[in-house]
């Protein structure tokens, strides 16, 4: 049987060693950045190997999905699908965040030559407490919640990668998410924590802050707002300012979604404590003169100027420990609002518009509790449901159903 010819694209070459290889020289299509043809070379170890790696190249060309050799670095990969990412600061840094464990260590590493394994062995280190930071120090343990978002936002950059046809397949789409415990359970106030809290307040010159937190505005709201977006005669307040706090520095954008952006009822307490503070603001500049500062939010400084968000937490921190309650993040006062509104009976709807919530069913899986008094008042509520029937609505016993049939003769 005669040698099958070889075909142009593969050429036989013989090594200063004597070994044989393969060479294959395939046209790969047209370079979208220089629009000139551009050709693959790759040498093999045999005829077959080199035979069907022609007729894969010769294919994907055909079908559009051919990808060339690149040397993209995961770096310049993460950057450019970051600098791509029009989103606001507090998305852009969690986002950034997220990637800077893959960009320390497997920066300069070719894209295409990462594998599900570099991987592997990246989210075992975060886990461990042992991965490296780009200083060198080792990063502290992570949670699985963390390492699993490092994961997923790695995935989207090499998704962005495969439909530019920069990439064949996705590596980390291969492994496997590390699983998470119960997710944790928000801890809400009581009423009776709720008046505490306030109690002691009262004699804190910031005590409208915590009237706001406990009726449902978030911290980035509560720093945000504005004097201009509050009518004390009208009785109203607006959301429509966020002050947030992005890699450590405070700065301030719209409100977190077009639902977020709100108009809320003040109620009288509100009112009296937000008028309170207004003059509390005037005294204090009239004190202080030009080295008053711009004074324009509702939640400042004595020097009028707006507090650090991570302030805000810290001195919410020292009321509650004040107060002798259960310590609970600043947020917690957003789902205790929301919380205490679903037990005096008011509707889910009701709830979601008043937090900022598109979705009523988010309201009520996120953030509205059962609380131990609720609880155990439904167990209080069962049981008379039980009593009335054991006393009125039971079936007769063996010896009443036989007393009865005497009595009946």
């Amino acid at each position: 049987m005669s040698r099958r010819q070889l075909p142009p694209q593969i050429e036989k070459i013989t090594l200063k060693s004597g070994a044989i290889r393969y060479q294959v020289t395939a046209e790969a299509g047209i370079n979208p950045t220089t629009g000139k043809r551009r050709q693959t070379k790759k040498r093999y170890r045999t005829e077959a190997e080199a035979r069907d790696a022609l007729a894969d190249t010769s294919m994907a060309v055909r079908r559009g999905t051919y990808v060339p050799n690149s040397t993209l670095t995961v770096e310049q990969a993460c950057e450019d699908w970051l600098a791509g990412k029009r989103v606001r600061g507090t998305t852009a840094s969690n986002y950034r965040n997220a990637l800077q464990p893959v960009r320390d260590r497997y920066g300069f590493e070719p894209v295409q030559k990462l594998s599900k394994r570099h991987l592997d062995d990246l989210v075992s280190d975060l886990l461990a407490g042992t991965a490296k930071k780009a200083d060198g120090k080792n990063r502290r343990p992570w949670k699985p919640e963390t390492a699993n978002a490092t994961l997923d936002r790695f995935e989207t950059v090499l998704d962005s990668l495969i439909a530019e046809g920069k990439l064949v397949r996705n590596v980390a789409a291969l492994v496997d998410r590390v699983p998470t415990g119960p997710k944790k359970k928000h801890v809400t106030y009581s009423e009776a924590e709720v008046r505490k809290v306030l109690a002691v307040a009262a004699n804190d010159r910031n005590r409208h802050a915590w009237h706001l937190a406990l009726s449902g505005l978030r911290r980035g709201e509560i720093g945000g707002l504005r004097w201009s977006d509050v009518d004390l005669d009208a009785g109203l307040l607006t959301i429509a300012n966020n002050r947030v706090s992005v890699n450590g520095k405070a700065e301030e954008y719209d409100p977190k979604s077009d639902d977020s952006s709100r108009t809320l009822p003040l109620t009288r307490t509100l009112i009296t404590e937000l008028r309170a503070a207004r003059k509390r603001q005037a005294s204090e500049k009239l004190a202080l003169g030009e080295a008053y500062g711009p004074g324009t939010h509702v939640v400042v400084n004595e020097a009028g100027v707006s507090y650090h968000p991570d302030t805000l937490t810290g001195y919410w921190d020292k009321i509650t420990k004040t107060a002798e309650v259960r310590r609970i993040r600043l947020h917690d006062a957003r789902h205790t609002c929301g919380t205490l509104m679903h037990l005096q009976g008011v509707p889910i709807a009701v709830i979601s518009e008043w937090l900022g919530h598109a979705d009523s069913a988010f309201t009520m899986r996120t953030y509205v509790h059962s609380q131990n008094d609720a609880l155990v008042s439904a167990a209080g509520t069962l049981e008379a449901l039980v009593a009335k029937r054991d006393k009125n609505g039971s079936a007769p016993t063996r010896s009443k159903r036989k007393k009865n049939r005497k009595a009946a003769g």
